[in-house]
């Protein structure tokens, strides 16, 4: 097999799965941000029971929302800790939906609409981190989709 050398222009240049994988990591770390702000409307109306849960719960979104986004960025710019954070993040996601599914109070809707994204973007991350691997064991970029 040949190897094409790459122009240097493209040194570091994530693939196509990682750029659309980056895209769905940083849309899910925007729909943590709309939850935060719903969370900070609520509290602001009075809508808690428990002052002290509702900070607590709108700290970790704000958290979460920060890291998701971190891991988005990274994503696209080829850091490998980003997609191992996107990896945990869409493991996460499909643990939420499946609760979503099941129990006494399921709404199958709302676990695919959870779970099909995240199962598009974790099938896409293992593919990057597949092609950066690749990339890695023969010393040059990944090739571009």
């Amino acid at each position: 097999m040949q190897t094409v050398p790459i122009d240097a222009s493209d040194a570091g240049r994530p693939s196509a799965m990682a750029i659309v994988a980056a895209i769905l990591v940083g849309l899910e770390g925007l729909g943590i941000v709309a939850l935060t702000i719903w969370q900070i409307g609520a509290l602001l109306a009075g809508d808690t029971e428990s002052l002290t849960s509702a900070l607590a719960l709108l700290v970790l979104s704000g958290l979460g929302a920060t890291a998701v986004l971190a891991f988005a960025v990274a994503i696209w710019r080829g850091q490998s800790w980003g997609r191992s954070g996107g990896v945990v993040t869409q493991l996460l996601i499909l643990a939420v939906a499946i609760g979503a599914v099941t129990g006494a109070y399921a709404h199958p809707a709302t676990g695919v609409a959870l779970a099909v994204p995240a199962l598009v973007a974790l099938v896409l991350l293992i593919l990057a981190i597949r092609s950066a691997g690749g990339a890695a064991r023969t010393g040059s970029e990944a090739p571009p989709e």
